[in-house]
């Protein structure tokens, strides 16, 4: 039973261990010319994976300027 336990601690506690994610968000442009993809931010989120992913994917939106409509997409770079 102690075997199981320490198992089981073991394993929570590596699941909720927090390092550095890089966060890399694309800005990609629809317009008349085609798709346009530019690099638009990069940053480190210190956090489990599954909560650096989600905060990642927060970022994520949309709009348009002087150049077009676009959509802002964000991912964990692996």
């Amino acid at each position: 039973m102690k075997y199981i336990l320490s198992i089981l601690l073991l394993t929570f506690s590596l699941a909720s261990c927090k390092k550095d994610y890089q966060c890399t968000c694309s800005k990609v442009y629809n317009n008349s010319i085609g798709n346009n993809t530019r690099d638009f931010s990069v940053k480190t989120i210190r956090d489990n994976e599954k909560n650096a992913d989600a905060k990642c994917k927060n970022d994520n939106s949309s709009g348009s300027d002087s150049l077009g409509n676009y959509n802002i997409a964000c991912v964990i770079d692996c």
